[in-house]
């Protein structure tokens, strides 16, 4: 029986048991079935029964090409590393001398647990923890990245540090809970560049489902108008439904030019970048106006031109966020459980656990336009289930 000791249980209410199945990495796109022991919650640390996992195009990286994931300082490829950071569950085990959580706690769960010792983690920005990545083998010195420098989601239990975790309603749904980081990534976005954005003019470029998200974010805040930008109709479709003003198909149309007419003729207060695509930086600084502010939110595959002149010129300030630092997790859920947009438009299938490699390549492949694809530990057949 999972008993280890100071570890507070209730094995009547949420019997552990003394493994787990857990998807495991191999070579680069190889994931197979194991068994791992259950992980052990240490001090400000609770260990989570895994009910579902959202799957992240990062996660589609990290196992076709390994960054941005690095394993004891190396590609995370035959390491029996864990991928998966997009998690919610049930408290299952407190560590010693927790008691800010329950067992049977339903949480959402952010990636990040920062050192909580460094300048960067005193200012809140524990996604940029100065000792990322320098705990390899050695989680004592206090950063996490679940998914990413420690083992992630794609399992039925891990350990998550008090930080980490944020509480969600039992109304809300196990799929519903899983899209509470990627809303608080987009609030994080929002929060850089200013935070109180009601009357302000905001572009958000890129309608996967952190703009998407950004647009809903962006719109509960105040801001008008709120433009979305993108290449795909029915992800356009969806930012309308989400409270996007106006939307622009790029692939029909000059993007800046259609933003600056629908702005009046001007430039607009902030851009969200969100699409990673090459243009994406020139674009967006020339939809801003003098003095505006540019958040770039995606990782692009490669090193781009910049027109930095302009930049210069126009006064334009650039953000780059990584996650969702600053607690911004716990004000996009305030949103989702005021009901203030609808998360869930942007789930479109679920799966089994046990059927996450068809869930990986739904996710890649977008086979029937999915767009946010949610594996679950229990309660669902191996086989797709499409959201309704």
């Amino acid at each position: 029986m999972y008993a280890p000791p100071g570890v507070k249980t209730n094995h009547n209410e949420f019997p552990i048991p003394d493994s787990m199945k857990a998807w495991v990495l191999g070579d680069p796109g190889q994931l197979s079935i194991a068994n791992k022991p259950i992980p052990v919650p240490k001090r400000a640390e609770v260990l989570v029964r895994i009910d579902a996992v959202a799957i992240c195009a990062t996660d589609l990286e990290i196992i076709y090409h390994g960054p941005p994931a690095s394993i004891q300082g190396g590609p995370p490829f035959n390491k029996g590393f864990t991928p998966g950071h997009e998690y919610m569950g049930t408290v299952a085990a407190l560590g010693p001398g927790v008691d800010e959580y329950k067992i049977g706690q339903r949480v959402s769960v952010e990636i990040h647990a920062g050192c909580g010792q460094c300048k960067r983690c005193r200012e809140g920005m524990y996604t940029s923890c100065h000792n990322y990545g320098l705990n390899y083998g050695d989680v004592d010195k206090g950063h996490r990245a679940n998914g990413f420098t420690t083992d992630g989601g794609f399992c039925e239990y891990q350990v998550n540090n008090i930080n980490t975790l944020v509480p969600i309603q039992d109304d809300m749904s196990d799929e519903e809970g899983t899209l509470v980081v990627t809303a608080g990534t987009a609030m994080y976005g929002l929060t850089e560049l200013g935070g109180l954005v009601a009357g302000e003019s905001v572009v958000v470029t890129g309608p996967g489902p952190i703009g998407l998200l950004g647009v809903a974010v962006a719109k509960a805040l105040g801001a008008q108008p709120v433009i979305l930008t993108g290449t795909r109709d029915n992800r356009l479709k969806i930012g309308l439904e989400l409270g996007a003003d106006h939307v622009v198909n790029a692939r029909q149309e000059n993007a800046v030019d259609a933003v600056r007419k629908l702005n009046g003729g001007k430039g607009v207060d902030y851009v969200v970048e969100c699409s990673g695509a090459a243009n994406a930086v020139n674009d967006a600084i020339r939809m801003v106006n003098r003095g505006g502010k540019v958040c770039l939110a995606a990782f692009p595959h490669q090193e781009t031109p910049v027109d930095v002149a302009h930049i210069v010129r126009n006064n334009i300030y650039l953000y780059g966020i990584r996650g969702e630092g600053k607690s911004a997790t716990h004000r996009a859920e305030a949103f989702m459980r005021q009901k203030r947009f609808d998360a869930t438009k942007i789930h479109t299938h679920t799966f089994a656990l046990d059927d996450l490699p068809t869930a990986l390549r739904y996710a890649k492949d977008r086979v029937d336009d999915a767009i946010k694809v949610v594996v679950k530990a229990r309660g669902v057949a191996a086989h797709k289930v499409a959201a309704e």
